[in-house]
Protein backbone atom coordinates (compact mmCIF):
# COMPACT_ATOMS: atom_id res chain seq x y z
CA UNK A 1 0.00 0.00 0.00
CA UNK A 2 1.12 3.71 -0.69
CA UNK A 3 0.53 6.80 1.34
CA UNK A 4 0.32 10.27 0.52
CA UNK A 5 1.96 13.12 2.36
CA UNK A 6 1.97 17.04 0.97
CA UNK A 7 4.03 19.22 3.01
CA UNK A 8 5.28 22.61 2.61
CA UNK A 9 8.65 24.47 3.22
CA UNK A 10 8.75 27.81 3.36
CA UNK A 11 11.62 29.10 1.19
CA UNK A 12 15.06 30.12 2.07
CA UNK A 13 16.75 32.76 0.24
CA UNK A 14 19.15 35.28 0.97
CA UNK A 15 17.96 37.25 -1.34
CA UNK A 16 15.18 39.93 -1.18
CA UNK A 17 13.44 38.98 -4.57
CA UNK A 18 12.24 35.35 -3.99
CA UNK A 19 12.88 32.95 -6.80
CA UNK A 20 9.97 32.01 -9.19
CA UNK A 21 8.96 29.69 -11.60
CA UNK A 22 6.73 33.18 -13.19
CA UNK A 23 3.75 32.21 -14.43
CA UNK A 24 4.03 28.25 -14.87
CA UNK A 25 2.89 25.80 -12.46
CA UNK A 26 6.06 23.35 -12.01
CA UNK A 27 6.57 19.66 -10.55
CA UNK A 28 9.51 17.85 -10.58
CA UNK A 29 9.89 14.27 -10.03
CA UNK A 30 12.69 12.23 -8.15
CA UNK A 31 14.21 9.65 -8.98
CA UNK A 32 12.53 7.27 -9.54
CA UNK A 33 14.83 4.09 -9.88
CA UNK A 34 11.79 1.33 -11.50
CA UNK A 35 9.46 2.25 -8.39
CA UNK A 36 5.93 2.73 -10.33
CA UNK A 37 4.34 1.46 -7.09
CA UNK A 38 5.49 4.63 -5.92
CA UNK A 39 5.09 6.62 -9.56
CA UNK A 40 1.59 5.89 -9.75
CA UNK A 41 0.12 7.48 -6.84
CA UNK A 42 2.13 10.56 -7.03
CA UNK A 43 1.16 11.20 -10.32
CA UNK A 44 -2.59 10.76 -8.91
CA UNK A 45 -1.52 13.34 -6.17
CA UNK A 46 -0.09 15.82 -8.22
CA UNK A 47 -3.04 14.93 -10.73
CA UNK A 48 -5.67 16.36 -7.88
CA UNK A 49 -3.32 19.40 -6.78
CA UNK A 50 -3.33 21.06 -10.52
CA UNK A 51 -7.23 20.62 -9.83
CA UNK A 52 -6.67 22.25 -6.62
CA UNK A 53 -4.44 25.36 -8.26
CA UNK A 54 -6.24 25.99 -11.46
CA UNK A 55 -3.45 26.77 -13.46
CA UNK A 56 -4.14 29.17 -16.15
CA UNK A 57 -1.44 27.32 -18.32
CA UNK A 58 -0.86 23.33 -18.79
CA UNK A 59 1.56 22.70 -16.09
CA UNK A 60 5.38 21.46 -16.72
CA UNK A 61 5.73 17.39 -15.24
CA UNK A 62 9.75 17.59 -15.28
CA UNK A 63 11.26 14.51 -14.40
CA UNK A 64 14.70 14.61 -13.56
CA UNK A 65 16.18 11.53 -14.10
CA UNK A 66 17.16 7.93 -13.01
CA UNK A 67 13.98 6.02 -13.85
CA UNK A 68 15.29 2.51 -14.30
CA UNK A 69 17.61 -0.03 -12.57
CA UNK A 70 17.50 -1.21 -9.20
CA UNK A 71 14.05 -1.26 -8.81
CA UNK A 72 11.88 -3.98 -10.23
CA UNK A 73 10.07 -1.97 -12.82
CA UNK A 74 11.89 0.04 -15.16
CA UNK A 75 10.09 -1.20 -18.43
CA UNK A 76 6.90 0.03 -16.45
CA UNK A 77 8.17 3.09 -15.02
CA UNK A 78 9.16 4.41 -18.92
CA UNK A 79 5.92 3.17 -20.45
CA UNK A 80 4.13 4.95 -17.61
CA UNK A 81 6.26 8.46 -18.37
CA UNK A 82 5.48 7.75 -22.50
CA UNK A 83 1.53 8.07 -21.58
CA UNK A 84 1.68 11.02 -19.64
CA UNK A 85 3.24 12.05 -23.05
CA UNK A 86 0.84 11.04 -24.49
CA UNK A 87 -2.33 12.02 -22.40
CA UNK A 88 -1.39 15.88 -22.87
CA UNK A 89 -2.28 17.02 -19.85
CA UNK A 90 1.22 18.39 -18.75
CA UNK A 91 3.89 19.53 -20.82
CA UNK A 92 6.25 16.46 -19.77
CA UNK A 93 10.05 16.99 -19.64
CA UNK A 94 12.29 14.64 -19.04
CA UNK A 95 15.94 14.80 -18.38
CA UNK A 96 19.17 12.49 -18.66
CA UNK A 97 20.05 10.89 -15.17
CA UNK A 98 23.95 8.82 -14.99
CA UNK A 99 21.43 5.61 -15.08
CA UNK A 100 19.83 5.99 -18.24
CA UNK A 101 23.38 6.72 -19.94
CA UNK A 102 24.82 3.38 -18.26
CA UNK A 103 21.60 1.58 -20.17
CA UNK A 104 22.66 3.57 -23.21
CA UNK A 105 26.28 2.34 -22.92
CA UNK A 106 25.20 -1.34 -22.78
CA UNK A 107 22.96 -0.95 -25.70
CA UNK A 108 25.89 -0.27 -27.31
CA UNK A 109 28.47 -2.16 -25.70
CA UNK A 110 28.19 -5.49 -23.85
CA UNK A 111 31.72 -4.82 -21.96
CA UNK A 112 29.33 -2.15 -20.15
CA UNK A 113 27.32 -4.57 -18.70
CA UNK A 114 29.02 -5.96 -15.73
CA UNK A 115 29.27 -2.62 -13.84
CA UNK A 116 25.69 -1.54 -15.18
CA UNK A 117 24.49 -4.82 -13.43
CA UNK A 118 26.33 -4.34 -10.40
CA UNK A 119 24.37 -1.18 -9.71
CA UNK A 120 20.99 -1.79 -10.86
CA UNK A 121 21.05 -2.86 -14.64
CA UNK A 122 20.51 -6.75 -13.38
CA UNK A 123 16.64 -5.64 -12.30
CA UNK A 124 15.95 -3.60 -15.53
CA UNK A 125 17.07 -6.45 -17.77
CA UNK A 126 14.41 -8.70 -15.75
CA UNK A 127 11.84 -6.01 -16.45
CA UNK A 128 13.04 -6.53 -20.22
CA UNK A 129 12.42 -10.29 -19.68
CA UNK A 130 16.14 -10.48 -19.82
CA UNK A 131 18.77 -12.90 -17.67
CA UNK A 132 21.76 -11.58 -16.33
CA UNK A 133 24.71 -13.73 -17.80
CA UNK A 134 26.24 -15.52 -14.63
CA UNK A 135 29.57 -15.29 -15.06
CA UNK A 136 31.14 -11.48 -14.87
CA UNK A 137 33.74 -12.31 -17.26
CA UNK A 138 31.85 -14.17 -20.07
CA UNK A 139 32.18 -11.83 -22.80
CA UNK A 140 30.32 -14.15 -25.31
CA UNK A 141 27.92 -14.18 -23.03
CA UNK A 142 27.49 -10.79 -22.12
CA UNK A 143 27.18 -10.21 -25.70
CA UNK A 144 24.13 -12.48 -26.49
CA UNK A 145 22.78 -10.82 -23.71
CA UNK A 146 23.07 -7.50 -25.26
CA UNK A 147 21.53 -8.70 -28.75
CA UNK A 148 18.93 -9.84 -26.73
CA UNK A 149 17.94 -6.57 -24.89
CA UNK A 150 18.19 -4.76 -28.34
CA UNK A 151 15.69 -7.31 -29.87
CA UNK A 152 13.24 -6.99 -26.84
CA UNK A 153 13.62 -3.01 -26.07
CA UNK A 154 10.49 -1.44 -27.48
CA UNK A 155 11.48 1.02 -30.56
CA UNK A 156 9.78 3.99 -28.43
CA UNK A 157 11.76 3.36 -24.97
CA UNK A 158 14.95 3.89 -27.48
CA UNK A 159 13.34 6.98 -28.96
CA UNK A 160 12.92 8.11 -25.40
CA UNK A 161 16.41 7.69 -24.08
CA UNK A 162 17.90 9.52 -26.80
CA UNK A 163 15.55 12.30 -26.70
CA UNK A 164 16.71 12.81 -23.26
CA UNK A 165 17.57 16.26 -22.41
CA UNK A 166 20.52 17.28 -19.85
CA UNK A 167 19.30 20.50 -18.21
CA UNK A 168 15.89 22.89 -18.69
CA UNK A 169 15.70 26.00 -17.08
CA UNK A 170 12.28 27.73 -16.33
CA UNK A 171 11.85 30.96 -14.78
CA UNK A 172 14.69 31.49 -11.89
CA UNK A 173 15.11 27.65 -11.84
CA UNK A 174 17.35 25.16 -13.73
CA UNK A 175 16.64 21.28 -13.62
CA UNK A 176 19.11 18.97 -13.99
CA UNK A 177 19.62 15.03 -13.26
CA UNK A 178 22.85 15.41 -10.45
CA UNK A 179 23.83 19.47 -10.63
CA UNK A 180 26.23 22.39 -11.67
CA UNK A 181 29.79 22.78 -11.76
CA UNK A 182 30.81 25.78 -9.88
CA UNK A 183 32.10 28.99 -12.03
CA UNK A 184 30.86 27.61 -14.44
CA UNK A 185 27.54 28.95 -16.80
CA UNK A 186 25.08 26.81 -17.35
CA UNK A 187 25.90 27.30 -21.16
CA UNK A 188 29.52 26.17 -20.23
CA UNK A 189 28.32 22.70 -18.10
CA UNK A 190 29.60 19.60 -18.79
CA UNK A 191 27.07 16.45 -19.82
CA UNK A 192 29.32 14.17 -17.69
CA UNK A 193 28.87 16.92 -14.78
CA UNK A 194 25.23 17.38 -15.00
CA UNK A 195 24.79 13.60 -14.86
CA UNK A 196 27.19 12.76 -11.98
CA UNK A 197 28.33 15.58 -9.86
CA UNK A 198 28.20 15.26 -6.42
CA UNK A 199 30.49 16.92 -3.40
CA UNK A 200 31.77 19.79 -5.58
CA UNK A 201 28.37 21.04 -6.43
CA UNK A 202 26.48 20.04 -2.74
CA UNK A 203 29.64 21.38 -0.62
CA UNK A 204 29.15 25.11 -2.96
CA UNK A 205 27.72 27.25 -0.87
CA UNK A 206 27.96 30.65 -3.48
CA UNK A 207 24.24 30.98 -5.12
CA UNK A 208 24.29 29.58 -9.00
CA UNK A 209 22.63 31.71 -11.65
CA UNK A 210 19.44 29.76 -10.65
CA UNK A 211 18.24 27.71 -8.35
CA UNK A 212 19.20 24.05 -8.94
CA UNK A 213 16.21 21.42 -8.86
CA UNK A 214 18.05 17.98 -8.37
CA UNK A 215 18.17 14.28 -7.78
CA UNK A 216 21.16 12.04 -8.14
CA UNK A 217 22.30 11.83 -4.06
CA UNK A 218 19.63 10.41 -1.74
CA UNK A 219 18.68 12.31 1.13
CA UNK A 220 16.74 11.05 4.35
CA UNK A 221 14.21 14.42 3.33
CA UNK A 222 13.79 16.74 0.74
CA UNK A 223 16.43 19.93 0.85
CA UNK A 224 15.06 22.99 -0.25
CA UNK A 225 17.88 25.48 0.40
CA UNK A 226 18.85 29.14 -1.36
CA UNK A 227 20.67 28.10 -3.78
CA UNK A 228 19.35 24.21 -4.75
CA UNK A 229 16.50 22.07 -4.20
CA UNK A 230 17.20 18.49 -3.60
CA UNK A 231 14.45 15.87 -4.41
CA UNK A 232 16.28 12.26 -4.29
CA UNK A 233 15.07 10.39 -1.15
CA UNK A 234 16.04 6.89 -2.00
CA UNK A 235 12.86 5.44 -3.21
CA UNK A 236 14.10 2.31 -4.30
CA UNK A 237 15.55 1.70 -0.78
CA UNK A 238 13.22 3.79 1.24
CA UNK A 239 10.08 3.54 -0.18
CA UNK A 240 9.38 7.32 -0.39
CA UNK A 241 9.36 8.62 -4.15
CA UNK A 242 9.20 12.78 -3.88
CA UNK A 243 7.94 15.53 -5.77
CA UNK A 244 8.25 19.71 -5.34
CA UNK A 245 5.92 21.80 -6.92
CA UNK A 246 6.80 25.39 -7.74
CA UNK A 247 3.98 28.13 -7.86
CA UNK A 248 6.04 31.37 -7.93
CA UNK A 249 7.38 32.07 -4.95
CA UNK A 250 5.77 28.86 -3.21
CA UNK A 251 7.40 25.69 -2.89
CA UNK A 252 5.65 22.37 -1.63
CA UNK A 253 6.62 18.84 -1.13
CA UNK A 254 4.42 15.91 -2.54
CA UNK A 255 5.42 12.38 -1.49
CA UNK A 256 4.21 8.87 -2.12
CA UNK A 257 5.03 6.40 0.48
CA UNK A 258 5.07 2.62 0.81
CA UNK A 259 3.62 1.67 3.46
CA UNK A 260 5.23 -1.04 5.81
CA UNK A 261 2.89 -3.98 7.02
CA UNK A 262 3.51 -6.70 9.21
Amino acid sequence: MVSGLLTRFAPKSRNAAKPTAGDRLVYAVGDVHGRLDLLEPLIRQIAADVLDVGPARRPVLVFVGDYVDRGLESKGVIDRILALRAEAAFEVRTLKGNHEEAMISFLNDAAAGPEWCEYGGAQTLASYGVAQPKLRGDAAEWERTREEFGRLIPASHLAFLSSLELILTIGDYAFVHAGLRPGLSIEDQDAHDLMWIRDVFLNERRPFEKVVVHGHTPEEEPYIGPSRIGIDTGAYATGVLTAVRLAGEERTILQSKASRLG
